[in-house]
């Protein structure tokens, strides 16, 4: 029996890091369309990894589920890296909690009964959960520790309150973090770790819809004007990701890193002025 990393989204930065992390142990990458699992374990089968594919959706108990037994059938799942969504850009302002926001607590709760000691996850958020304003502490509250088939139903997600994809966005990837900040108490006493990194715009199919769509224009505004200037790559965030799940990262648990060449910080205190980046239409709640 191996150390099994699971993947799920079998994109970019999934697999930047899963290629970080994986030497050595089995890669099960999951995906909704195992078309592109099967892709993306092709190419980390040439690089010389095992890997087998299994088609997933997150919103889904039942299929969730299954995958946690076919992970556990493979041998001790080590490592979790969740890089599956999908961005304002792609869905319906529904679509995006019960994917990004719902799917990501389910994900969390059905690994945490296996993940095995000394193992490590990492979650992908964004920097739009940094762009939102600040909630009550009561709202973060409930995002962090509803019980997740409770998750959908509070007041305020509903969708005559969320009626933008972007603040669907904004608060998936918000409650990302704060769920990863909760659940990290619960690994903990299995003997893992757990946490997010917030990346800004990262070159991938799903970057080029955004740079391409309604608020493409905003967007590359952010990119010129943030302090590093440009976009990143996904092996940067596979990196920072390897930080995260190995050794060095030991100390690390229920914590999110911004990495978004500087994007905040210039939100806050630069050219980029409130107004001016489409991450400010949207509201709180």
């Amino acid at each position: 029996m191996s150390d099994v990393v699971v993947v799920i989204g079998a994109g970019s930065i999934g697999q930047a890091i899963a290629r970080r992390v994986s030497a050595g142990k089995h890669v099960l990458l999951a995906d909704l369309r195992v078309e592109n699992a099967d892709a993306a374990a092709k190419v980390l089968a040439d690089a010389g990894f095992e890997v087998s594919t299994a088609s997933v959706d997150v919103s889904s108990r039942a299929s969730v589920h299954a995958l946690v037994e076919t992970a556990t059938g493979l041998g001790d799942v080590t490592g979790l890296i969740h890089a599956a969504g999908v961005s304002p850009s792609q869905a319906s302002p529904a679509t995006i909690l019960s994917v990004d926001l719902y799917g990501t607590a389910l994900v969390l709760e059905e690994f945490d009964s296996v993940i095995a000691k000394g193992g490590a996850g990492v979650v992908i958020a964004s920097q739009s959960g940094h762009r939102l304003g600040a909630l009550s502490e009561e709202q973060n509250t409930a995002l962090a520790t509803t019980p997740v088939d409770e998750l959908l139903r509070l007041p305020w997600l509903q969708p005559d309150r969320v009626t933008d994809s972007l603040n669907a966005y904004q608060l998936s990837k918000r409650g990302n973090s704060l769920r990863v900040m909760a659940e990290a108490v619960r690994w903990g006493k299995r003997g893992a770790r757990i946490n997010t990194i917030s990346p800004g715009i990262v070159i991938t199919p799903l970057a080029r819809d955004e740079l391409t769509g309604p608020r493409g224009e905003g967007y590359r505004r952010m990119i010129e004007l943030s302090p590093v200037g440009r976009a990143a790559t996904p092996d940067e965030v596979g990196t920072v990701g390897a930080l995260l799940m190995g050794a060095d990262g030991g100390f690390i648990t229920g914590s999110d890193f911004l990495m978004d060449g500087g994007v905040t910080a210039s939100h806050r205190y630069g050219e980029l002025a409130p107004g001016l980046i489409p991450e400010q239409k949207g509201s709180n709640t």
